[in-house]
């Protein structure tokens, strides 16, 4: 079987791969309208009312982090550059271990449904609401530009439209959009979860079965597949199984990596969509058994992907794989198509659509929530919004979202999205891991310093991705046409993350303490560490916005610089996380 991409560049057949698409897509909306019937509180449209267990989370994380750049881009990363290209899978793998003993139980003991709640538990409630939600819709846009970006090559090689018709393929781009904002207005948090851990089961077993028919054209000899990779890419040879095709081949390339791999790591933890995960299962001990599950998933599924990329440079070629629509990102697929024929081509590509429409409906889901539950209920409407009006602003947040990530999309089209995702990784780092590690663990830290880390760090690593040379100058750039770069690495995070740390540091000294400080971290260092004290509790008499978060509980008490549980059977707290007032009971 021969693929002839350079002249003609219809893979398979257009009429069978659109009818395997739309029955995948069917199905998910099918799916996501039987779990979006049961809907009926901004809890079940936020969390699906904290109901999943850790397995099923834990496939959902999967699900959400085993997108299109792990698919698609990673695959056609390792296809064309080799050892570099695996690079982005390892970076990203580790920084699961900083969610895991850093975030995961931490933030689901302290926060209800966003990032925003965390950060309001000790600060100033409405300053900080108002950053983290800012903060989470750049991140969430610039994520979601990578996955409709990827989803657009994707369709364009089932649909055979050519790199050329840049019109074409933006019209694929367009419906993707409109399928992901359906999806997201119908089903909420519940449906989006259940179509994740659909599309997780499935991209693993499909992963499985390339990986495996793979190694079964070379007798299961991993050396053997390797030696015809090499000898099918003459121009890098030996340069596949070894690094600097990529980075390394100058002093800038080796600074670029390190910046790439600190995004890489921090990122993960810091994507407001995987933070808010947590608060969809009932407590913190399944947050953090959600978090196991998901790096053995995940870390099983890169195997695989590794198998696949270099099958992809063995069996199909680099050139090919350039010439094809959607360039890199096409590796997977035309492996399939070389290896099954069109069915095969059509049912790794339904996979992947399945897998970029569940991840763009999580994006659109977390941007929805920050702008309705932080901006809306606690800031302008200071806690007294009612919940059927609060899931109407999240929805129509939605559809505005999902239009301007579809616009970025078509202009973002051909780019390799595993690029595009560690710019968003770089970005989430630099704005929220900074203001998260020094809420939880940093008893002076202030509303001021989480006001620093989070502008400041937001603000230069938008402006350094702008002039980098991943948005102009360079042929591979978004804009290759022109040149504004100014900054030389394409990744700002060797600069915007530390100096988001340093803002923190800073702005904490500068700033005045928050107002009753020590009490509250007291409670918040004893609640992130315990889970004790209740979850769903408001305070409905809020206050402005130079004033802490109020809290009237008294389950902790700060004893000597110690932070002690006060004996009693039943305690009863009223604090601004959001909810109806609960009694929480507390052991001897």
């Amino acid at each position: 079987m021969t693929i002839q991409l350079a002249q003609a560049p219809v893979v398979g057949s257009p009429g069978l791969n659109s009818a395997v698409f739309g029955m995948f897509a069917l199905v998910a909306l099918v799916v996501v309208y039987r779990s979006g019937r049961a809907n009926r509180t901004a809890s079940d449209y936020y969390t699906g009312g904290s109901t999943f267990t850790a397995a099923q989370n834990g496939v959902a994380l999967a699900g959400d982090y085993l997108s299109a750049a792990a698919f698609l881009g990673i695959a056609g990363a390792i296809a064309v550059y080799g050892y570099d290209g695996l690079l982005y899978a390892i970076g990203a793998f580790v920084g699961w271990l900083v969610a895991l003993l850093l975030i995961a139980e931490r933030l689901r003991n302290t926060g209800r449904y966003t990032m925003g709640d965390v950060l309001s538990y000790r600060l100033s409630q409405r300053p900080v609401r108002s950053a983290a939600a800012t903060s989470t819709l750049l991140i969430s846009v610039i994520y979601l530009v990578a996955q409709i970006s990827g989803a657009g090559g994707l369709i364009a090689l089932l649909l055979g439209i050519p790199n050329s018709n840049r019109l074409g393929q933006a019209a694929v781009i367009a419906v993707v959009g409109v399928l992901m904002m359906v999806y997201v207005l119908v089903g909420g948090m519940k449906g989006t979860t259940w179509v994740q851990i659909l599309k997780a089961n499935l991209l693993i077993l499909v992963g499985l079965v390339l990986a495996a028919w793979v190694t079964g054209r070379f007798g299961y000899n991993i050396s053997a597949l390797l030696g015809k990779a090499v000898a099918n890419d003459p121009k890098a040879g030996d340069g596949l199984l070894a690094p600097g095709l990529l980075y390394g081949r100058t002093q800038l390339s080796k600074i670029d990596f390190f910046s790439l791999s600190l995004a890489a790591v921090l990122g993960p933890a810091s994507l407001p969509h995987v933070l808010m995960r947590f608060y969809t299962v009932p407590d913190a001990v399944q947050a953090r058994r959600s978090v196991a599950w998901a790096i053995w998933l995940i870390g099983g599924f890169f195997l695989m992907v590794l198998v696949i990329g270099y099958g992809a440079t063995a069996l199909v070629g680099p050139q090919a794989i350039l010439a094809a629509p959607g360039a890199s990102n096409s590796a997977a697929l035309l492996l399939a198509f070389h290896l099954g024929g069109e069915l095969l081509l059509g049912l790794v590509a339904a996979v992947a659509f399945a897998t970029i429409l569940a991840v763009v409906s999580g994006l659109t889901i977390v941007a929805s929530a920050s702008v309705a539950h932080d901006l809306y209920a606690n800031v302008v409407k200071r806690g007294n919004a009612e919940p059927a009006q609060e899931i109407r602003v999240a929805r129509r947040t939605a559809l505005a979202v999902g239009l301007l990530a579809t616009a970025g999309g078509i202009v973002a089209n051909g780019q390799n999205v595993a690029v595009l995702v560690t710019l968003a990784f770089a970005v989430a780092a630099s704005t929220n891991m900074a203001p998260l590690i020094f809420t939880l663990f940093w008893r002076r830290f202030n509303t001021t310093g989480a006001l620093f880390s989070m502008y400041g760090g937001m603000t230069v690593a938008t402006l350094l991705v702008v002039f980098s040379p991943a948005v102009s100058g360079t042929s591979t750039a978004m804009l290759p046409d022109v040149d504004f770069a100014w900054f030389p690495l394409s990744n700002p995070g060797i600069v915007s993350i530390p100096l988001s740390f340093l803002l923190g540091v800073l702005g904490t000294f500068l700033g005045r303490p928050d107002q009753d400080a020590e009490r509250r971290f007291a409670e918040m260092e004893v609640r992130s560490l315990t889970g004790a004290g209740p979850l769903d509790v408001t305070d409905r008499r809020r206050r402005g916005s130079g004033s802490p978060a109020r809290s009237t509980s008294v389950a902790f008490t700060p004893v000597g610089g110690r932070h002690l549980r006060r004996p009693g059977p039943v305690v009863r707290s009223v604090d601004e996380t959001g909810g109806d007032e609960a009694v929480a009971r507390t052991p001897r």
